[in-house]
């Protein structure tokens, strides 16, 4: 079980949500696979935004991924051509 959520929102028009649903296809498995802590990923999606819901061990893994080059060379420049606005990131620490 999770001990800590990365709860990343993302602003993206319906036009382009096929193809940001893509990068987050192309990167689960190595997210998974290669992230220290990482326990899951899902997509959640909504009328106003989409968020990627992280699950790790700790907020520190959660922390340290977003310093990562998976995250910032290859998840974020993907994304980034789809994106509408700044992403809303934050951490939780379940209790």
């Amino acid at each position: 079980m999770a001990k800590a959520y990365l709860e990343i929102s993302l602003k993206i028009n319906d036009a382009d949500r096929a193809n940001a649903a893509g990068v987050y296809n192309q990167y689960k498995a190595p997210f998974l696979e290669q992230i220290k802590g990482a326990t899951s990923k899902e997509l959640l999606i909504r009328d106003e935004d989409v968020q990627v819901l992280h699950g790790f061990e700790s907020t520190q893994d959660a922390e340290n991924y977003l310093s990562s080059d998976l995250f910032n060379k290859d998840v974020a420049v993907a994304l980034k051509p789809y994106l509408q606005d700044n992403p809303d990131v934050r951490i939780y620490s379940v209790l």
